[in-house]
Order: structure tokens, then sequence, then C-alpha cells
């Protein structure tokens, strides 16, 4: 594995790098940029990054990840929607690190990851500080293209990374957190405190890894039932099971739902949050259209 070379960002330099621009931060694109050094080291270090690698950066600002990781890696994709900070970023590069780096000025939840993929022949690992109004939208299309990925390691707001990483019986354990930790394991790197951005934000964040080779290791027999299933059943977080699941799956009888819970061994009045995924997974084995209608 390569070294990576520690990054010799100190506080204030973003507020510095912008007044030099011209430029403020944008509020509506949610830019705040991370100035901590210790917390990029860190973030690099977690990732574990080889001259193989293809990388890409979800917002790369000013550079703080960007060109630490550069020398490092065998390519980047920068996608960042601002194209002036892509102007100021590029005027802080080596030229020998230019060539290794494409930048795409876009919005992330249009950009095609397959076609990265294809581009490389190879998975690629996903690196970023996400802006917090598009982080489980986000999230959502690394899911949907998490054969084309490695890992990712990104920043959520710390009350969604506990939604992520959150088991059964905790108060964040939702439907985000089964879905999401059917497909990858995820793992909590560094709580970041909000000082260690430019402009600070209201809230403190988390660093999580999620690991798409590794996902859970019992697969649903029907992955559309799944879905259904834990969605419905988080839909009523006050209600028993049955009855959520009665609400949220207007299609299914109530007799039904009750004949397939105690098929799987699950009290029809426990809550959604008490279940674990292994249930969940048992649960849309039985409860499938196929098997439920006459």
């Amino acid at each position: 594995m390569a070294h990576i070379k520690k990054a010799q960002q100190g506080l204030n330099v973003s507020r510095t790098l912008l007044f030099k621009s011209g430029l403020r931060p944008r509020k509506r694109l949610g830019q705040h940029f991370l100035e901590d050094p210790g917390t990029v080291n860190k973030i690099i270090a977690h990732a574990r990054f080889t001259e193989n690698d293809v990388v890409v950066e979800i917002g790369s600002g000013l550079g703080a990840l960007t060109i630490p990781i550069l020398p490092h890696v065998c390519h980047v994709v920068a996608i960042e929607k601002d194209p002036l900070l892509i102007d100021v970023l590029k005027e802080r590069m080596l030229l020998k690190d230019k060539e290794k780096i494409t930048f795409i000025s876009g919005d992330v939840l249009r950009f095609d990851i397959k076609e990265i993929h294809d581009t490389y022949e190879k998975k690629i690992k996903v690196l970023g500080n996400l802006p917090y109004n598009i982080s489980s939208p986000f999230l959502e299309k690394l899911i949907v293209n998490r054969d084309y990925i490695k890992t990712a390691i990104l920043m959520f707001q710390y009350e969604l990374a506990q939604r992520l990483i959150a088991g059964p019986k905790q108060k964040a354990y939702g439907a985000l957190s089964v879905i999401s930790q059917y497909y990858a394991r995820i793992s909590p790197l560094i709580k970041v405190n909000r000082d260690a951005f430019y402009p600070k934000p209201k809230v403190d964040s988390m660093v999580l890894e999620i690991d798409f080779e590794k996902p859970y290791p019992l697969q649903a027999e029907n992955e559309e039932s799944f879905h259904r299933i834990v969605k419905a059943a988080f839909s009523c977080r006050r209600k028993t099971i049955l009855n959520s699941l009665e609400r949220g799956m207007v299609s299914v009888s109530r007799e039904m739902i009750a004949h397939a819970l105690e098929k799987c061994l699950i009290y029809p009045k426990r809550r959604a949050e008490t279940l674990t995924i292994d249930e969940y997974l048992h649960l849309s084995s039985v409860l499938t259209p196929d098997k439920t209608n006459p």
C-alpha cells in the first residue's frame, strides 16, 4: 500500500482561499469545507488507498482530501457542483497531478457510476463529504450501483450516520438501517466535530465506511418483497408489527399477515424496531405476493 502523505492544510485555509478568489460559501449548495488536518489524515488512513484505485470524490471543494490522495492512486474522478471551486482547486494542483484527475461539474445524483466503472474496467472507491440535503438519495444511488463499487468512505450528518449503523431496539433503528445493512457492511470510523469545518455547520458529522463487497450474509429470496415489508413495518413505528404491516400492505389481508408472522415465530404485538434483519428476511420469504394471494 502506498504511503499517503499527510495533509498540511491548517485551520482557516478555506477562508483564505475563498477570499483570494473573491468567493463565499454558497449555502444553497450546502458548502462546508473541511479544514482540520487531523481529520483529513484519519479519513485517508482509513480509506487504505493503493496505486491501483480509481476514486470518485463527491464534492472535491477546495481539495482538502483531493490533493493528499492524488499522488497515491491510479485516478480521481472529482464531482463538484460548483465550477468556480473547480477553478480554484486546479490552480492549487501540481502539473503532474493534473494528469491523474478528471473533473465533472454537475449534480452527483445524476452522474453515471457504471460509466466510470466501465471506463477504467474496475470497481471504484467513493470518497466524500456529502452535502446533508443529498445524503439519503445518494446512498440509494450507491445501493443501486453497488456492483460497480468496492467501498465508500463518506461523511454524514451525525444523526443520519447513527440511523445507518443502528441495531434492533435502538432508537435510531429503522427501515434505512435494515436496508442499508443488508446491502453493505457499515462501520463507524470517525466522529467529526462541527468546528472542523468552515463555515461551521449546526451539527456534528460522522465518517462511515460502506463496504459493498461484504453484504449481509443471508440474502432475500425476493428483494422486492423484503423492501416492501421493511418499509411497511416502519411506516407506523408506534403500532404493533401486525398493525403496521396491515396498514402498509393493503393488498395482503390481516389473516395472511398474522399467519406469516406465526410461521416465522414473530409475536404479532412486537414493534418493528425489535425485529432483526434475519427476521425481516424470513418474513419476506413467507409473505410474498405469490405465496399470499389465493
